[in-house]
């Protein structure tokens, strides 16, 4: 039996630091999803799959380093 496909209906374009790269494809090599799959399946499960305190230190590093983002950057488009 054929399995469900996961409807994708949310699309962007992004661009990534090398490193995050080598992660993503280093994440393809071994369950063999592409970057739209790797990525939804790893934003949707971030509370279980990462250490909140450890995000919240590499997003101040981040941020440290080479500023933050003005707040509501990201609003909905009309």
């Amino acid at each position: 039996m054929a399995k469900k496909r996961f409807p994708l209906p949310k699309r962007f374009s992004a661009a990534l630091s090398e490193k995050a790269y080598e992660q993503l494809r280093a994440l393809n090599e071994q369950y063999h999803y592409g970057n739209n799959y790797l990525l939804t399946i790893i934003l949707e499960n971030l509370d279980d799959v990462v250490d909140a305190k450890a995000l919240d230190i590499a997003f101040a590093a981040f941020a440290e380093e080479y500023g933050a983002p003005a707040a509501g950057g990201m609003g909905k488009k009309s």
